[in-house]
């Protein structure tokens, strides 16, 4: 708690009011998470849970608690089948879905395959992105499958931003269908939403050079 009132309150904390949070393995360091969803409040979902849905504009986004040392992630646990459900409810054309632990990732934390059951309910129903962050890096991919192979026509785009403001990491093994990497560069990645497609751009902090920006459609 004093570390959200001290750290995260005079930084990211401004934008409170506007924050979706998923949380993060640090988020589940004390009491399983107590002041993760204390300081967040209704904005976090059920606490004990983290994981949650909303509709933006034309778009159906969900959250998801990826911590599965808390809280299981397998594919017959309480949460992914609440995933299931709320995607087949969902009557969106695009989805996306964001959680902390990548399911593919090149940096020194790699990939993630405890996740492995989020993506695929999400490309079996036709998710377009997925955002992560846990490395301390920026990562896009290609349009993968769960598996990770490339599909081109309906796989889903991940992007990893662990660029936020912790100390950057250097990489491990390079995964299969990264397009795009960066370790030097803190910033934050922005999407504009459409009623039938997407735009991405990287905007980095004062100072920073790289940049990365980009458009898809959906399914």
């Amino acid at each position: 708690a004093v570390e959200y009132r001290n750290c995260f309150t005079p930084s990211w904390g401004r934008f409170l009011e506007r924050i979706r949070p998923v949380p993060g393995n640090h988020d589940m360091m004390t009491d399983q998470g107590a002041p993760y969803y204390a300081y967040f409040g209704s904005a976090a979902g059920e606490p004990g849970k983290g994981y949650y849905s909303y509709d933006l504009g034309s778009w159906h986004i969900v959250a998801l608690n990826s911590n599965c040392d808390v809280i299981a992630c397998g594919k017959n646990s309480q949460q992914v089948q609440w995933l299931r459900e709320d995607l087949g409810k969902n009557q969106q054309l695009c989805t996306l879905l964001y959680w902390h632990h990548p399911r593919f990732g090149s940096g020194l934390e790699g990939p993630v395959g405890l996740v492995s059951s989020f993506w695929r309910a999400a490309y079996e129903f036709g998710a377009e992105v997925v955002v992560n962050g846990n490395d301390h890096d920026y990562e896009r991919f290609a349009p993968q499958d769960p598996d990770g192979n490339l599909d081109l026509r309906r796989g889903i785009r991940e992007f990893v931003v662990g660029t936020g403001g912790a100390e950057l990491r250097g990489w491990g093994t390079i995964q299969a269908n990264s397009e795009v990497r960066n370790n030097q560069t803190h910033g934050v990645i922005r999407f504009e939403l459409f009623p039938d497609r997407y735009t991405w751009d990287f905007l980095a902090s004062e100072g920073g050079s790289f940049s990365d920006s980009g458009s898809g459609y959906c399914h």
